[in-house]
């Protein structure tokens, strides 16, 4: 299926672009996450298990667990604090 990733904030400069389509077999956004880390490099180190990062899916804050359908958008973002 065919997606819209958008990365955000640190992440975006991290991977070095801010949005790409991509081509996946992922059933979830944790899926997806696993899916983009094995291409190495940057996105690697911009999504890396270890670093905190939030995930919406069609505009809607998700878990790892939610599932994708073709023509989906998500977006990666670190969390944000706010004072």
């Amino acid at each position: 299926m065919k997606i819209t990733v958008r990365y955000f904030a640190s992440i975006r400069e991290a991977i070095g672009h801010g949005s790409e389509s991509v081509d996946t077999t992922a059933a979830t956004l944790g899926a997806l996450r696993d899916e983009l880390i094995a291409r190495g490099g940057a996105h690697a180190s911009g999504l890396a298990r270890g670093r905190a990062v939030r995930m919406a899916l069609n505009q809607n804050l998700s878990d790892e667990a939610a599932a994708l359908a073709d023509g989906a958008e998500v977006a990666f973002f670190p969390p944000v604090t706010g004072g």
